[in-house]
């Protein structure tokens, strides 16, 4: 498969991306004929290779190739006002009817039907490819839906149909029901009810999750990730667009407009969303909120950044080698990275990216795509963002472009027990530079050693987040069991990029060592430091670009190391990680460390960044001349800000010189 052919880049018009609408349409076009190679017989069934199948099999994985790729085309085409230069609508009609005519239980391929697709009632994945499905259909009716025979509409209808009573999985499964269900009673087929029925109970279900600021929890108590734009407010929003629902737009739109708010400062300047939570593959699908805003006029963002975002999203991943030399996009980040891949997640799973195309829907004369770009959030100004709801702090630096989400309140853990940690989860911070360790020594983690075996996270509990800090508290796991009367209190402070790293434990065994790591930088290279109480790891990207993380012990830590990281991470092979450790006390013990993910060398960082630690109490002075002042205790934290005086113990410097190590 050749090379997608862009046009020329347009400075004036993009002058941060340079992409306009023709190289989102050259990117669709290159997409849907790089898979059409890959289409079985009648074009039913598209079956991509990549290696090992999802846990719904081989069959259900060729369907997701068929349904996440129509709604790509349907993207395409409608935003083109039906014109179809490559027949793409021609085939995927073919596959509906081929697929639809004797849909199976069977789960494989092997068995010589390489047509049929799988039943609803039997496959409960293919509950959510008929919400693509049906969602396509809505979008091409005039051209592809209203053209097909009486027979073939039928089995369509007969094939969706169980999805209408389908029983879901209990979080943003409920959507799914009502995208079928909506299509149905659009076209006249929801003959009793059960359509709409499907339509006002998923709209219901998901009010339980919704804790204002425009944040879902994702059926979990507290599930906060890439769900909320590309699910919770892309479909009710694209429903009510579609139906003309005023009354959904008046609820759901404010939402999706307050969401945009914060979600909008998680795009680093190079166009990287913040690697965060799961189905990361879906890569650029991050940019369907964005558009579903300029959509239906809900958004605080002007058209010249919501273009900017989007496509210095979807460019961020094509320049960084998404599509492979086949022209398809691969299980993982930027090419294949099976560690980051859920079970759900087969060959054609990655093509849920087709949302970041939402897009084209805007005719070529929207502002969207002629007014000129403007900067994003991150290129902008440095700023420290809270987000009440998630329990996120977000950070993002003008001079690098770089965004770190301090994350004190998504764990994905479920109400009725406590799963091991999910490093997309569990971290005490995420970036758009930066993945987590799946192997070693865990990034950006604060833990108790207990009989050789470091404590995990499990189930976080916020305790707030304000100007410039969020704090949360847990009871440290081991072995599956929490730590008996443990708990660790922790607050991150941050101003420009500097970062105040505070941890309280109590109820520790005295001498019992902590561990306190930072950001796990990764490139095609690596190299790790260690001086005094001060680690940090240097990486080089395949542009030369560097990333240098820094970590530097203030209170109750006595040593720094820097640890490789097997395997490295989503951003390259090679990644290390520093490491503080110290040992608790009798009683309550502070550990206080300094941290810094930058793209400058490493000997400028911390630049009179001023800590006072005593006791339970921590004093901040940033070099902007503010300052922080928090109090601890277990489970409590009170932060104020103000200015500091006086004489400073504990300062945090780094040497004008590259120290010898």
């Amino acid at each position: 498969m050749p090379p997608i052919v862009l046009p020329p880049e347009d400075r004036t018009l993009s002058p941060y991306t340079g992409w306009t609408r023709a190289h989102w349409e050259a990117v669709a076009d290159g997409m849907l004929e790089s898979v059409a190679r890959f289409a079985g017989p009648g074009h039913a069934l598209i079956a991509l290779p990549g290696g090992r199948p999802s846990i719904s099999g081989r069959r259900s994985d060729a369907l997701e190739g068929y349904a996440r790729t129509f709604l790509l085309a349907a993207f395409r085409v409608a935003g083109a006002g039906g014109a179809d230069p490559n027949g793409v609508l021609r085939r995927y009609a073919e596959g509906l009817a081929a697929g639809t005519r004797t849909p199976t239980a069977e789960g494989d391929l092997a068995d010589g039907d390489l047509v049929s697709w799988p039943s609803i009632a039997e496959r409960r994945q293919a509950l959510v490819e008929a919400a693509s499905i049906a969602m396509g259909l809505r979008l091409t009716r005039p051209w592809l839906w209203d053209a097909l025979d009486e027979r073939t509409r039928e089995q369509v209808r007969a094939w969706l149909a169980p999805g209408l009573a389908h029983s879901p999985v209990d979080n943003n499964w409920w959507l799914f029901p009502a995208m079928v269900g909506g299509f149905l009673v659009e076209t006249g087929l929801d003959h009793d009810g059960a359509g709409q029925r499907a339509v006002d109970r998923g709209l219901a279900r998901i009010e339980q999750w919704y804790l204002g600021g425009g944040w879902y929890t994702d059926g979990r108590p507290r599930a906060f990730d890439h769900y909320n734009g590309w699910a919770f407010h892309l479909y009710p929003l694209l429903h009510a667009h579609l139906s003309g629902d005023q009354g959904l737009l008046t609820t759901h739109g404010p939402r999706l407009a307050a969401h945009l708010e914060g979600y909008a400062r998680t795009f680093g300047a190079d166009g990287a969303p913040v690697h965060q939570g799961r189905s990361l593959t879906y890569r650029f699908a991050a940019a369907a909120p964005l558009w579903a805003g300029a959509l239906t006029g809900h958004t605080p963002l002007s058209p010249g950044t919501t273009r900017r975002l989007a496509s210095g999203a979807l460019r961020y991943f094509v320049d960084g080698g998404a599509l492979d030399a086949d022209g398809l996009l691969s299980l993982g980040w930027f090419g294949r990275y099976p560690a980051m891949i859920q079970s759900y997640s087969g060959p054609a799973s990655p093509y849920w990216a087709s949302k970041g195309f939402l897009g084209l829907l805007l005719p070529a004369d929207h502002p969207v795509w002629t007014a000129a770009e403007e900067p994003g959030p991150a290129g902008t100004t440095d700023a420290v963002v809270p987000l009440p709801q998630p329990g996120w702090l977000i950070q993002s630096t003008a001079a690098d472009g770089l965004v770190r989400l301090h994350n004190h309140g998504s764990d994905d853990q479920p109400a009725d027990q406590v799963l091991p940690d999910n490093p997309l989860y569990a971290r005490l911070a995420h970036s758009t530079a930066t993945g987590p360790a799946f192997d070693g020594a865990p990034d950006n983690h604060f833990g108790l050693v207990v009989d050789g075996e470091l404590s995990e996270r499990g189930r976080i509990r916020p305790l707030g987040a304000g100007a410039g800090w969020a704090a949360s508290a847990h009871r440290p796991r081991v072995g599956g069991r929490e730590l008996t009367g443990v708990t660790v209190t922790s607050l991150t402070l941050a101003a420009g990029a500097h970062e105040v790293r505070v941890h309280l434990v109590s109820g520790a065994e005295p001498g019992t060592e902590v561990r306190q790591s930072g950001w796990a930088a990764a490139g095609v290279a690596a190299e790790k430091r260690a001086h005094g109480l001060r680690a940090w790891a240097t990486a080089t990207g395949p542009e030369g670009e560097r990333l240098t993380s820094v970590l530097e012990a203030v209170e109750g830590f006595d040593a720094a190391a820097c640890a490789w990281v097997p395997g490295g991470t989503a951003f390259g092979p090679m990644a290390a990680v520093p490491v503080l450790t110290g040992v608790t006390r009798t009683g309550t013990a502070l550990f206080v460390g300094a941290a810094r993910l930058d793209r400058a060398a490493p000997w400028l960082f911390f630049r009179k960044v001023r800590v006072h630690a005593d006791g339970n109490r921590v004093h901040v002075h940033w070099p902007d001349g503010t300052a922080h002042q928090a109090v601890l205790a277990p489970g409590e934290v009170t932060v104020g800000r103000g200015t500091v005086g006086g004489v400073t113990v504990g300062e945090v410097t780094v040497p004008t010189a590259h120290p010898e190590v």
